[in-house]
């Protein structure tokens, strides 16, 4: 019997690697609840996970509790399962601004946002995957515990065509609207459709290319699938499954027996308020809720429509909404899945913490009439609702938790790194003078081309110490939570590339970043004891320079911490068990080598590229290529720049046929 899941890779598990991996999956075949990988920074933690999942051929979610390195993740495992579905699913807002209200000044805000129309594709991607296949690895943020629509309706609503099929065009069109998408004869983008006289061309929200079916007469006559920025045919399959434009969808029945309910709310919640004499909540829900209705009534659909996800779900009032974890259960019922929590130190708390903030946000809204009291079901998960839905868990961490620790069956240690790498040097100098200081080593590492991370306890330093590099003939460059996902993303390919040498940042440069080439971290103010500076933040930080064999930590500090001293003990500890290893197997430590994925054309912009360059261009670094060069296609049509844009088409038409 052929396998699922496909592990492909140059490498064979090594160092503590195989242990690992066969006592989580005896572990797991044993029916163990809960396991924790205890692997330390570039042992190749991501590279055991793969191979149980390969061994255990399980459907398998991961949960990281950050999107730059949930897209780390995404890449890595695309690498290790090219034959298989590896998707990527996190919040699609770069904005948002939560509904809320400010008693105290009586400040009502309303809901802002901005949402990221690729990782938006890739969300419908994720649930058309897990609905039609089950070779699934899905990499997920905590988003993954916010409601979603229910998988049944999602999967009972998408439009199944084939060719011959006996289907009116009209009835088509029908079908298209009542899934939520819009006709755009004009622009047609992800969730539209447009129609030429007997051809329809639909935009799938989970798809990068066209669908498009040909009528003859009442009947579909021929299905192509094609590039949604070229028009090229791709291919002509018999069958299509256009699933809907919309994550929340809902039937006409449920969507009638849903505003019967709401108007029911409303009444019962009107009526408290009055016996409370709040008159002026009473009239604000009763004008919202009214105008939600008649837009309901007559467009089918309203801002704010999740708020009143309960009446269309038919759930009781407490109850849990349906989220990504669901449409896991939903899929894979029979034979289970795996789920690994990354980072789980980091991971857990997250989770745990996003309940009782939307709670306390949502109780104010209702409390002064902004909201129907059903809108507190419109939420996250709690975390005993969290734990019923995860099913057997691998949690892993350099640093795990106490909650870790004490829920698992089992705790498999990792901490030989194949490659030989030591945990790195530690140092400790005084503050005073640091920046300074930290410039002068910035330069001895660029002399040896060498890269350098330093961190900083607010948003503010990270940001005004980078503009001080600068100033100061460095290429430097900050990241934090303010900068958007996919900038992240290229400024940390930037950084791996050379076009930074040292990038500024707080927490976000801890856990789980890649980069080979950091031999050098810097961290400022280490001895201000706190969350930014606790033992497994110190621990997690210092563990960014052990994937260099010159890896080096430069505390500034004018006391050494409780923190401190821990960390560096057990940073000591890894490395005594480290040398040991490499005498007893005669290994000498090399620096990690890996290959940088998204990468642009050589050294040039992309706008300055010719046709010989194509040639240099490696096949895995195309599409990235292609990316960039469609962006600035757009941008030159929108700024009426036709042959710009017409030049760049050619380019990327010409690096397609070569792909």
């Amino acid at each position: 019997m052929k396998k699922k899941f496909q592990l492909q890779s140059p490498y064979k598990p090594a160092g503590d690697q195989p242990k690992a991996i066969k006592k989580l999956v005896a572990g797991f075949n044993n029916n163990k609840k809960r396991q924790t990988l205890l692997g330390t920074t570039g042992s190749g933690k991501t590279m055991t996970m793969a191979n149980v999942i390969q061994q255990l051929q399980k459907p398998t979610l991961v949960i990281s509790h950050n999107k730059t390195l949930a897209a780390q993740l995404t890449e890595e495992f695309r690498q290790f399962f090219p034959n298989n579905k590896v998707e990527y699913f996190v919040s699609y807002y770069d904005y948002y601004q939560p509904e809320a209200y400010i008693a105290k000044s009586d400040t009502y805000i309303s809901k802002d946002a901005s949402i990221n129309d690729e990782i938006d594709k890739l969300r419908h991607a994720t649930m058309e995957s897990l609905l039609t296949r089950d070779d699934v690895i899905v990499v997920a943020s905590v988003s993954c515990i916010y409601g979603l629509g229910s998988p049944e309706e999602f999967v009972n609503s998408h439009i199944s065509l084939r060719t011959k099929q006996k289907i009116d065009r009209k009835e088509l069109i029908k079908q298209l609207n009542l899934i939520q998408y819009t006709r755009n004869d004009m622009d047609l983008t992800r969730g539209s459709y447009r129609v030429r006289g007997d051809t329809i061309d639909i935009y799938p929200s989970g798809e990068d290319n066209l669908t498009r079916i040909e009528f003859f007469g009442p009947s579909i006559e021929n299905i192509t699938i094609l590039d949604a920025l070229t028009g090229k045919h791709i291919s002509s399959p018999k069958t299509a499954h256009i699933f809907p434009a919309t994550l929340f969808i809902t039937s006409e029945a449920k969507k009638e027996k849903a505003i019967t309910s709401i108007k029911e709310e409303l009444a019962k919640h009107r009526a408290a308020l009055t016996k409370k004499e709040a008159l002026l909540a009473e009239e604000r829900i009763t004008q919202r809720t009214t105008y939600d209705l008649e837009m309901l009534e007559n467009i089918g659909y309203m801002s704010g429509i999740e708020n009143y996800s309960r009446h269309f779900d038919g759930r009781k009032a407490g109850t849990p909404p349906t989220t990504l974890l669901d449409y896991f259960a939903h899929s894979y019922k029979k034979d289970g899945f795996l789920t690994f929590i990354d980072e789980s130190h980091m991971t857990i708390p997250q989770i745990n913490a996003m309940h009782g903030g939307d709670a306390a946000r949502k109780k104010n809204l209702i409390e002064h009439g902004f909201r129907l009291p059903s809108a507190k079901d419109n939420r996250p998960l709690k975390f005993n609702e969290f734990e019923d839905r995860i099913n057997q868990t691998m949690f892993v961490s350099a640093t795990p938790a106490d909650y870790e620790k004490n829920t698992s069956d089992s705790i498999v240690e990792q901490i030989i790194r194949p490659t030989g790498l030591l945990d790195p040097t530690i140092e400790i100098k005084p503050i005073k003078n640091q920046v300074d200081d930290v410039i002068d080593q910035i330069k001895e590492q660029i002399k040896k081309k060498q890269r350098v991370l330093v961190t900083t306890l607010t948003k503010r330093m990270a940001e005004e110490l980078s503009t001080y590099l600068t100033e100061m003939g460095m290429k430097a460059a900050y990241i934090h939570s303010d900068v958007s996902t996919l900038d992240r993303l290229d400024i940390l390919h930037d950084l791996r590339k050379g076009i930074y040498d040292v990038l500024v940042g707080i927490n976000l440069l801890r856990e789980g970043l890649d980069l080979p080439e950091v031999s050098l971290i810097a961290i400022m103010d280490a001895d201000k004891e706190g969350y930014l500076r606790s033992e497994t933040a110190l621990v997690q930080t210092m563990g960014r320079a052990a994937r260099h064999v010159n890896g080096h930590v430069i505390m500034y500090a004018d006391r050494i911490t409780g923190s401190m001293q821990r960390a560096i003990d057990e940073t000591d500890r890894r490395r005594k068990i480290q040398k040991a290893y490499n005498k007893k197997h005669n290994i000498t430590p090399k620096s990690i080598e890996k290959k940088i994925q998204l990468q642009t054309i050589t050294n040039k912009k992309i706008d300055e590229v010719n046709d010989e360059d194509l040639n240099d261009i490696p096949p895995e670094e195309r599409e990235h290529a292609i990316k960039e060069m469609k962006n600035k296609m757009q941008l030159a049509s929108q700024n009426l720049e036709f042959e710009e844009a017409a030049r760049l088409r050619d380019t990327i038409k010409a690096l397609r046929q070569k792909a």
